[in-house]
Order: structure tokens, then sequence, then C-alpha cells
């Protein structure tokens, strides 16, 4: 119970939920308010790890009337986290509000990595790179709102509404792409520490100044 009343003061900024146990005899209380919301889920869920940027990149906003708060951060890890909400409940199958995320975050990336000749080591040598790459080490928290949510499968924690896939997507190029050119250095050694997966695809005589 403490994990979700937690979880929910994260998802709702600025919202103080206050559970009190009286078992045993005893009052213990716990208060939850986070002012930065999921900002500051993202900072609870990397405490401690080894950060490639210590900045959070989040945003939040309304397409077609979904509306949309993402918040990011990359740790030095190999696997990705992603934790997924609609209209507060956990979605821990994901759905289509996943997957436009990952569209998004994707062909945003690419294409900066293209346009500021990042990739031109990988291109040479034919490597090419996948969504995967993109997503190595990355904690992600995509919270939406929608007005009439389709819940899939066999416990009923996967979206299904195909059209929030497409506002999602946009959601993340557009304002993805903005902190991109805003913030162009941090950007830049997140495309560089991405390359580091594909490194480690390679055969073991593959020269590193391709990749590197």
């Amino acid at each position: 119970l403490k994990v979700r009343m937690r979880e929910l003061a994260f998802l709702n900024k600025g919202l103080t939920i206050t559970l009190t146990d009286v078992r045993d005899g005893a009052t213990h209380q716990d208060v939850f308010c986070y002012a930065g919301g999921i900002v500051e889920f993202i900072k609870f869920l990397n405490e401690g790890k080894d950060l490639v940027d210590p900045g959070v990149i989040s945003f939040e906003g309304e397409k077609d009337r979904v509306i949309v708060d993402i918040a990011m951060q990359y740790q030095a890890g190999y696997s990705e986290s992603m934790y997924t909400f609609v209209n507060n409940i956990n979605t821990i199958e994901g759905g289509t509000h996943l997957t436009g995320f990952r569209r998004g975050l994707t062909r945003t990336l690419k294409k900066y990595a293209e346009d500021n000749k990042l990739l031109e080591k990988l291109e040479k040598a034919k490597i090419e790179i996948s969504g995967d790459d993109f997503r190595e080490g990355l904690t992600a928290i995509i919270s939406i709102k929608v007005a009439e949510p389709q819940f899939e499968g066999q416990t009923k924690t996967k979206l299904g509404n195909n059209e929030v896939m497409g506002s999602v997507e946009m959601a993340v190029s557009e304002a993805l792409g903005n902190y991109l050119e805003e913030n162009p250095k941090p950007s830049n050694r997140r495309n560089g520490y991405s390359r580091k997966t594909v490194k480690c695809k390679r055969p073991l005589n593959t020269p590193s100044e391709f990749i590197l």
C-alpha cells in the first residue's frame, strides 16, 4: 500500500497523500508529496546509480486530447527500464503509449545524430544502429491521460488504443527534438554512449575507431 501511495503522489504533481498506520496501538504516518512529479520519480528510481548525465529530461503536453507526461534519464547500465501509466493505472504490460514513446525516441535521436554527423564512423563501417541502442541504460516514465482507455491482456494492464500511439510519438518527437537543439552537449554524450552497445555487438577484431 505504501508503495502505491508513493507512486500516486509521484504521478500527481503537488498532491499530498497521508498514510496512517494505527496497528499495534501505535500511530505511524507517511506523507507523500512531490512538487517535481515524475521528475522526482525518476531520481528516486535511479538513486545510487552511475548516471550518464545527472539531468532529467522531462516534458508534458497534449496531443489530440491525449495528455502526455514523460520523464527520462540515462544511467550507465545496459538494460532499459520503462514504467508506463494510463490514468494513474500501472500498465505493466505496456501498450500503444509505450510503442509511441519508443518510436518517437528512436526517430528523433537517430535524425539528430545523422544531422550532426555523429554516426559517420558507424556508417563507414556499415554498422546500423537500432532503437535498442538508443534505449540502452534508459530509465523512463510515460504517464498519459486518455478519456476512454481500452485495456488488453490477461490482466488488463496493456493499453490498446491505436490513436494513442501517434499522439505519444508526435509529443515525444517535438519535445525531445526541441530539447536536443537547445542542449547539444548532453545529447552528444548520449548518442556517443549508445554506440557502446553497437561495439559490443561486433566481432572482437572490429577496430574500435569505427565505433567511438
